[in-house]
């Protein structure tokens, strides 16, 4: 200002700077003064600027010339009307401090003009609009008034000095700014505040300071969130934990700790923001580490729960190994043990920020656990009969085909019910102790059954593979032995045509057993046998048979997958066996003849005798 320029205006719009000194932190802003001559009756921006000065300033100076106390259109008094309204809108839970400065002071005492000026302040607040809320209300409740006097600074001017850094005092208390400091915007947050504040006023719009604090800590929060979310989502530690494979342990106090760490620094940087906003993203700031976590946490509990199984699974059944008896309480231990086992390491897992559940994973591995038991329990039942029934079966089965006859299937059928029935009743009491449900013994009967007729059937196919042998066997047995397995002596009193057919008829028997397998209590030997003996025995003469019932690779009414020997194959078969015993009958036949010769007939025999008696007689005498 340069006086010897004239008077005018010296402050245009709004001006801000940084207080010289360091502590505290402090901004001041100059206001462009309400009473120049410059904008003339145009009041919008005096209006705005006192808006925006009690929006957002802790204190508030305003100038009054000692002069025009007492007056009623002195200079700012009418603004006075304008800050009241104002602060009705703003009323929050905060005051502004407002302090009147008198300049030019004169020889009235200071008491005095304070006592008026304070005066006329409580007459414009009394006859300022109020909202029906706060018709009653002090105004104390609004303001903090302080009055300060100044002397002339051209007549004065060290005693104005003097008097401005008394007055300086006024903004401190215990190193504090007076007034009051709830709710403040944060400096983080201040420009945006700012502008914010100032757009809303030139646009004319109804000021909501609550709201307009609310959206700083909204966005500034926000940003501090983010910012935190991205740090946690690159540190080392927490990209070395969510790799499961290498998890060391330690898992959830590791990264319960980072999460601490990162919720800390967001609490620390937005301290001063709305109490009600930095909770809320405090929350989703959690919530949103919490689901970045939440994939490896139930990766890490997956693969303790399958690991835990095939320890479980390897424990278990080394405990097992070739052992049966106590096999349920082996089970309940073992189960028990384990389950501890993946207890533990849940413990280990759990994050404390998270209040997650891991019964389903508990829940899970007790049913694979449980399903693992009922299916060693039931192999070892199954393994146990299958034993029982390759003792009680393996020998007898092969016998019976051996000796082949109408009886054989039958028998075999019987032989099977019998060793299916006391091997699976063995083998449940074996194993006593543990559970089974009805549908896990029909599932093993019926494995049993499928592994019985499956052991009988390999049975009967390698025995039908030396059947050939079989014939033989039985052909040389009823041939050249008789009903008292005697061997025979061929002469002429043996039929020896008779009993070679005897025997064809006997090793014909074999290849019918033989032909086809008969585990399903039906009549297929009979017809087959029938079929055998009408083509092979009955019909010497093949050339005569318009129709041969053994040219075919099928029996009639007789699945493949029940035959052992085709049609065809039993003719070869026949005609082989015929071809190997034709021998045996030809030795026969010759060593019959043979004996004929040597054998005496009776009235030689008798004249043997006479003689005999004859030449005894002689020598006595």
């Amino acid at each position: 200002m340069d006086a010897v320029k004239g008077r005018s205006q010296t402050t245009k719009g709004i001006w801000v700077a940084k207080y010289p000194t360091s502590h505290p932190f402090t901004l001041v802003m100059d206001m462009e003064g309400t009473d120049g001559k410059e904008r003339g009756e145009d009041i919008a921006f005096e209006k705005q600027s006192t808006l925006f000065a009690l929006a957002v300033a802790d204190v508030v100076l305003i100038n009054i010339w000692c002069h025009d106390i007492g007056r009623e259109h002195a200079s700012n008094k009418p603004l006075l009307n304008t800050v009241f309204q104002v602060m009705m809108r703003l009323f929050g839970p905060r005051k502004t401090t407002l302090i009147f400065v008198i300049s030019d002071k004169t020889k009235t005492p200071l008491e005095n003009l304070e006592s008026e000026l304070r005066n006329d302040i409580q007459k414009i607040w009394e006859s300022a609009p109020k909202p029906e809320a706060h018709k009653e209300t002090p105004l104390s409740e609004f303001f903090n008034v302080e009055v300060v006097a100044l002397s002339n600074y051209e007549d004065k001017e060290d005693t104005f000095k003097a008097e401005v850094a008394c007055m300086r005092q006024k903004f401190f208390h215990h190193n504090k700014l007076a007034g009051d400091r709830q709710a403040v915007v944060p400096a983080s947050g201040f420009s945006l505040s700012l502008q914010e504040i100032w757009e809303k006023i030139k646009k004319d719009r109804d000021l909501d300071i609550p709201s307009i604090k609310v959206m700083v800590a909204t966005v500034r929060c926000e940003g501090i969130a983010n910012e935190k979310y991205s740090a946690f989502a690159a540190n080392e530690e927490w990209i070395q934990l969510k790799v499961i494979s290498v998890h060391p342990g330690g898992f959830g106090k590791k990264l319960s700790s980072i999460i601490d760490t990162c919720i800390s620094e967001y609490d620390e940087e937005a301290t001063y923001y709305d109490e009600g906003v930095k909770s809320v993203k405090r929350k989703q700031l959690e919530e949103k580490l919490l689901q970045l976590v939440q994939p490896a946490f139930q990766d890490l509990l997956e693969l303790k729960r399958s690991s835990t199984l095939d320890k479980f699974k390897e424990a278990f059944d080394k405990a097992l190994d070739g052992v049966i008896e106590g096999f349920s309480m082996t089970a309940r231990n073992f189960t028990e043990s384990f389950m501890a086992q993946f207890d533990e390491g849940c413990a280990d897992a759990v994050i404390k920020q998270a209040n997650w559940d891991t019964s389903k994973g508990r829940d899970k591995l007790r049913r694979d656990i449980e399903a693992h038991v009922a299916s060693v329990h039931a192999d070892k039942i199954k393994d146990h009969c299958e034993a029982n029934l390759r003792e009680l079966l393996s020998g007898p089965v092969e016998a019976l085909l051996k000796q082949a006859n109408n009886m054989t299937w039958p028998t075999i059928r019987r032989r099977l019910r019998e060793a299916h029935e006391s091997a699976f009743s063995g083998s449940a009491a074996a194993i006593s102790g543990f559970d089974m449900d009805e549908q896990t013994k029909a599932k093993i009967d019926a494995s049993l059954e499928k592994y019985v007729r499956r052991m009988v059937e390999d049975k009967a196919k390698e025995e039908a593979g030396r059947v050939l042998i079989h014939m033989k066997e039985r052909f040389v047995t009823k041939f050249s032995y008789d009903s008292n397995s005697i061997p025979r002596v061929w002469n002429r009193r043996e039929n020896i045509g008779a009993i070679a057919r005897t025997a064809h008829s006997s090793s014909l028997e074999v290849l019918s057993v033989m032909a086809v397998i008969r585990l399903d209590d039906d009549d297929d030997g009979d017809k087959i046998q029938a079929t055998l003996n009408s083509a092979l025995l009955l019909d010497e003469d093949m050339s005569t048979t318009t129709h041969d019932p053994l040219a075919s690779n099928t029996w009639e009414e007789v699945p493949t997958s029940k035959t052992l020997i085709i049609p065809l194959k039993c003719k070869e078969l026949w005609e082989e066996f015929k071809e190997n015993t034709k021998d045996i009958v030809s030795k026969a036949i010759a060593e019959r003849e043979a004996n004929a010769r040597f054998q005496l007939l009776p009235w030689a025999i008798g004249c043997l005798i006479f003689v005999g008696w004859i030449a005894i007689t002689r020598l006595r005498r």
